[in-house]
């Protein structure tokens, strides 16, 4: 990105662009484009700077803020707990990593496990 933002622009397209890829149609990716079977997600488990609160992380997620922001939703509602959806990770409260393998293996992710 630049450091200037465009103030005035006589382009009739100028203020339809979007506002996440700033192109005009939108190149943003779709949650219909996601094709889970070739993508491998990790899980593992976080204590550190969390208050000594253990949270179940799932990262090397690609990018599709959209989807996930779903998926986020769904993994909070199976596992009873809270959760977010944030700097392309997805963090649940608890331990839940086998709960969220399974599901993440029903929608047709690759899941490992990571960290010891």
């Amino acid at each position: 990105m630049s450091d200037y933002e465009l103030v005035y622009s006589d382009d009739p397209n100028f203020k339809k662009r979007c506002p996440k890829c700033q192109k005009y149609p939108c190149a943003c990716p779709k949650a219909s484009d996601m094709k889970p079977a070739e993508h491998t997600l990790k899980i593992r488990l976080e204590k550190n700077g969390r208050g000594g609160k253990i949270v179940t992380v799932i990262f090397e997620l690609p990018k599709n803020d959209e989807y996930f922001t779903g998926v986020a939703k769904k993994l909070k509602a199976l596992c009873g707990t809270g959760g977010a959806f944030k700097d392309n990770m997805i963090d649940i409260q608890g331990d839940h990593r086998e709960k969220v393998k399974a599901f993440l293996e029903k929608l047709g992710f690759k899941v490992k496990l990571a960290g010891g």
